[in-house]
């Protein structure tokens, strides 16, 4: 069953850059006014998201490579780009042991911001023509929830398996890929949908639609790269190692989300359209 819904649509689409102009190109017609109108939405729309693309990027880029600023007095570029990873990552270490959990909310929501933009871009949107509002609601799962609750689970995993056997590893891996994903999975879903403003019901019968479809599309990836998770990486660590798997899994997520709630909406208009207009009773 594909669920993953990129298709032959799977690719990154810089198309649209200069698609503005090609509803307007007519000459007159009672639409062409409006038709201008949505150009120049869609123009600044595409300016608001290349910029705030462009500036996290580089905001990111410059805050990595600038992590010794303070000693580059005599330092040749070689030995900026040389020490740069190897000291982000003590930065990053301080920072699980100053607030472990602000570091993992922050790198879940960051995670989960670019894992919806990179599915975006795979159902075929331009590049710089994504859904703000979406990824927003991607990332701010992943960053009140995903990470605050992943530090405590692995906690958790480590209390409910203390043992050093042979077993504890796959042990871990079946209670993640069934208890904690089914977990994980229906609040990832239900969070969204009461983010969209969707009702209970919707809510209800998207999850009902999607858990065991979701649950078992997961035991495609997620049980090979857990035993790395839990037989190589330690506690701390794990998370930032599950987090750069994630962002595959959560492209997968994100697009199968906004597949079934885009399906339903649009259930909904067929069915408005096909229902026949009330005939009231007849005036006298």
């Amino acid at each position: 069953m594909d669920i993953i819904g990129f298709g032959n649509e799977g690719r990154l689409s810089f198309e649209g850059a200069g698609g503005f102009t090609s509803s307007s190109s007519g000459v007159g017609g009672p639409n062409n006014g409006e038709n201008k109108e949505e150009d120049i939405e869609k123009l600044i729309d595409r300016a608001i998201n290349a910029t705030l693309v462009l500036a996290a990027g580089s905001f990111a880029i410059t805050k990595l490579l600038t992590i010794d600023h303070d000693y580059w007095h005599g330092w040749t570029l070689f030995e900026i780009l040389r020490y740069a990873p190897q000291h982000n990552w003590v930065a990053y270490e301080e920072a699980l042991k100053r607030n472990p959990v602000l570091a993992k909310m922050v790198i879940s929501g960051v995670v989960y911001s670019v894992g919806d933009w990179i599915a975006q871009c795979y159902e075929g949107k331009p590049l710089f023509d994504i859904d703000r509002g979406r990824m927003l609601r991607s990332g701010l799962v992943g960053f009140t929830l995903h990470g605050s609750l992943s530090h405590y689970y692995y906690q958790f995993c480590e209390a409910l398996f203390p043992f050093e056997d042979w077993w504890v590893v796959p042990a871990k891996v079946a209670f993640d890929q069934t208890v904690w994903s089914a977990v994980w999975n229906s609040i990832y879903f239900t969070v969204l949908g009461i983010l969209r403003l969707e009702s209970p019901l919707a809510i209800f019968s998207e999850l009902k639609a999607t858990f065991f479809p979701m649950l078992t599309a997961g035991w495609k990836l997620w049980p090979f790269a857990h035993l790395i998770t839990y037989g190589v990486v330690p506690v701390e660590q794990r998370l930032l190692w599950v987090d750069c798997v994630e962002l595959i899994w959560v492209t997968i997520l994100s697009t199968y989300s906004n597949e079934k709630s885009e399906a339903r909406v649009s259930e909904v208009s067929a069915e408005t359209e096909m229902q026949p207009p009330s005939i009231g009773p007849p005036q006298e």
